[in-house]
């Protein structure tokens, strides 16, 4: 499947899992509002039916619109008449059943001569239980001189209560779009783990072929009899065999350390050794490509001295990598208080301040430039920060771009004599 396609595939499903859950998020607030107002619609038709049966009863006049609603859960209701409280009630609770408003309500009778809000009573259209309740922090109004107050504090609750359904669906629905957006991840990921392989694969058979290819020349050179009386040429061929067998065992070893880091398996045969001595040893298998400035006053460090040879061996094999045709790289180590530091720098390509960071994750490239005909395992500066990491030393990288990089190991005085 081509990049463009999965591109393609991954908008619409974003877009397609986004407008799933705008869309139930739009019918479920309009449920709640059709809901809201179904509510309102019925609790002024059941009290506009008290106040019609208070005004019969008392023998007055009924004003046109006697509920005026002052909140989502308060009413109130003008009877133009005093109002008896257990009357008052009997037509609530009837009312409020035949409209099908079977939720708790609280009732208050205003008091024109205290300007008041009294008989404060908590009831419900389920039952007949009853039970006191304060009314000093509810509304009042000059409009009417008489008038009772209506609260539904369970509403909210209740039409909740009735959305139940709506929003387990919901739920449900946000669970399969959350497996079905994993699902595509995983798809994705896999694929770009696929192609990481390829190219890993790729890269090492390339990588593994070239010191092949050269110690079978040189094994052809040395089966040759001619060889034999040309010491000079012989011993040359030898030593070529000897320096692609190293190349090839760090190879090895590199791949090997990454693979055990990852399992938290990677043990290290930590050692006194003289740096410098591993360093120049390093450094003699890249023909003089290398300007070696060894200062440090206190060469010797506590470390594992394959794994110390195959971070400067990868840290000059990188910067040899991304500079130009005649690179100028440097390996200098120094002084830092109690510290040693080794510092490899070259004047190649460099690196943007953005990709400082992910160039030590396993097979990342920077992805401009010429840095994908770059050939190489694409682990070198991963394994580097493990084995950094593994020693408990610092790992710290200064570059800019089209100025060279410069990667410097600080390794503290815990680990240096």
């Amino acid at each position: 499947m081509r990049r463009r396609t999965i591109r393609w595939l991954v908008l619409l499903s974003a877009l397609s899992i986004i407008g799933v859950i705008v869309t139930q998020i739009y019918w479920v607030k309009k449920t709640l509002d059709v809901r809201e107002r179904q509510f309102n619609q019925r609790a002024h038709i059941a009290l506009r039916e008290v106040a019609e049966e208070l005004a019969e009863m008392n023998g007055v006049m009924l004003s046109t619109n006697p509920v005026e609603q002052l909140s989502p859960t308060y009413f109130l209701v003008n009877t133009n008449s005093t109002t008896q409280p257990d009357v008052l009630e009997h037509f609530l609770r009837s009312s409020f059943q035949r409209h099908d408003l079977i939720t708790d309500f609280e009732v208050g009778i205003y008091d024109c001569t205290t300007h008041q809000i009294r008989y404060g009573m908590s009831l419900s259209s389920r039952n007949s239980d009853k039970a006191p309740t304060a009314t000093a922090g509810w509304i009042k109004t000059d409009k009417y001189p008489y008038y009772f107050g209506i609260r539904f504090p369970q509403q909210s609750k209740t039409i909740n209560d009735d959305m139940e359904a709506w929003i387990g669906s919901s739920i449900l629905i946000l669970i399969a779009l959350s497996f079905f957006a994993y699902a595509i991840f995983v798809i994705l990921r896999q694929k770009q783990l696929s192609e990481v392989q390829r190219d890993f694969v790729n890269n090492m058979t390339h990588e593994l072929q070239t010191p092949i290819s050269t110690i079978r020349i040189a094994a052809d050179v040395l089966n040759t009899p001619a060889i034999l009386h040309q010491p000079e040429r012989h011993k040359r061929y030898v030593q070529i065999v000897q320096e692609e067998i190293i190349r090839l065992q760090r190879q090895v070893e590199t791949v090997l350390t990454m693979a055990k880091t990852e399992r938290r398996k990677l043990e290290l045969k930590i050692e006194w050794l003289d740096a410098h001595q591993v360093i120049e040893s390093v450094a003699r298998t890249y023909d003089g490509k290398v300007d070696l400035s060894l200062e440090a006053p206190s060469p010797y460090i506590h470390a594992d001295a394959i794994h110390f040879g195959n971070i400067v061996n990868n840290l000059i094999d990188n910067a040899l990598k991304y500079s130009p045709e005649k690179p100028q790289i440097s390996v200098r180590t120094f002084g830092q208080g109690n510290q040693l530091v080794l510092a490899v720098k070259d004047c190649g390509i460099g690196i943007a301040p953005e990709y400082h960071e992910k160039i030590f994750q396993k097979f990342f490239r920077v992805p401009h430039g010429n840095i994908h005909n770059v050939k190489g395992f694409g682990i070198g500066l991963s394994y580097v920060r493990q084995i950094v990491k593994a020693h408990r030393w610092k790992l710290e990288l200064e570059s800019q771009v089209g100025r060279g990089s410069e990667f410097r190991i600080i390794i503290p005085k815990s680990s240096t004599s």
